[in-house]
């Protein structure tokens, strides 16, 4: 029996994350939407390209969350993407209530799911998803990692002209402008970057690679990242669903990690078959542990405002 994805928002995220994981056929995959017809739309067209992709797997677009049981993943995109001039903390406000209410459908229904979240502000919403679902944290993971460190990636691998897949790189911290890129745990086949760059260059990539969401907002001015986006949460799944036990940074809940307790932080995680396996800790030098509790506190900012909005919420 195939396992299961549900994704949640049919948007450009959403959709293409449906794409790519149905290219590599890891799932039958259910696109949800509360927009009619969108799904539906969308989830034909995908089922009708897989003979083409030569996958024999289930897709289904649809409004209902019924159709979402028992799934064994479930990937939250929904929400409203950043505009110009729009940071991920305008969008807390915003995209919290949708997270409450998605959350809140999607236990009812795949009470024993692995939870994705891809939503912005992503630490924010990986920690309202944490809290309303009450899910052990293993089952909660936020997708931003993996995203952030295939941005600083491309960018070593262009400034250098190198393979892609020579280059490794780790962005840890929150998903934001704090993010803490670290070159000393960067590498091109398994040689360092910080002995083939410059440190003014480094600087520039490192910079580069905090702004890089904003840098496609600001060319497509009506919207945000969807294809590097939608190919992370995929090596996520891919690594949960296969029992691959890949090291790759993620959104976590820290219980007393790099001195970190009750915040969703970016840091090393091994992904298998229970969602998070491990937690990895890796000694920082004083200039990066100092980025990284910078990051952890814009993190605890946006944090208390949700447990608010949540109470707020709970009382009325």
């Amino acid at each position: 029996m195939h396992k299961k994805i549900t994704i949640v928002g049919s948007g450009n995220v959403g959709a293409t994350t449906a794409h790519w994981m149905a290219a590599k056929g890891l799932a039958d995959i259910v696109l949800l939407d509360v927009i009619e017809g969108v799904p539906e739309g969308k989830g034909l067209d995908l089922l009708e390209a897989m003979p083409i992709a030569g996958k024999d797997i289930e897709i289904k677009g649809t409004e209902n969350y019924a159709d979402s049981a028992n799934s064994d993943i479930v990937v939250i995109t929904a929400g409203v993407a950043r505009k110009p001039g729009m940071s991920r903390d305008d969008l807390l406000n915003i995209n919290l209530k949708i997270m409450r209410d998605v959350t809140a459908e999607v236990v009812k229904h795949s009470p024993k799911c692995i939870l994705i979240i891809v939503s912005n502000p992503l630490d924010a919403m990986a920690y309202a998803a944490y809290k309303v679902s009450g899910f052990p944290r293993h089952r909660v993971i936020g997708m931003a990692g993996v995203l952030d460190t295939a941005r600083f990636r491309a960018f070593i691998a262009q400034e250098l002209k190198v393979s892609v897949s020579d280059v490794t790189a780790f962005v840890l911290g929150g998903h934001g402008d704090t993010m803490v890129p670290l070159p000393r745990y960067s590498s091109v086949g398994g040689i360092p970057i910080t002995e083939m760059l410059g440190g003014e260059t480094i600087a520039r990539l490192v910079e580069r690679t905090r702004g890089g969401g904003g840098e496609i907002v600001k060319y497509l001015k009506t919207g945000s990242a969807f294809y590097a986006p939608g190919a992370a949460v995929t090596e996520m799944v891919e690594s949960i669903l296969e029992g691959r036990n890949r090291i790759l940074p993620c959104a976590a809940y820290l219980e007393g990690e790099y001195g970190i307790h009750g915040l969703f932080m970016g840091v090393p995680c091994k992904l298998g078959e229970r969602g998070i396996e491990q937690v990895l800790e890796i000694k920082l030098t004083e200039q990066e542990r100092a980025e990284f509790d910078k990051s952890a506190n814009a993190v605890k900012a946006l944090a208390a405002e949700v447990e608010a909005n949540l109470a707020r919420a709970a009382a009325s």
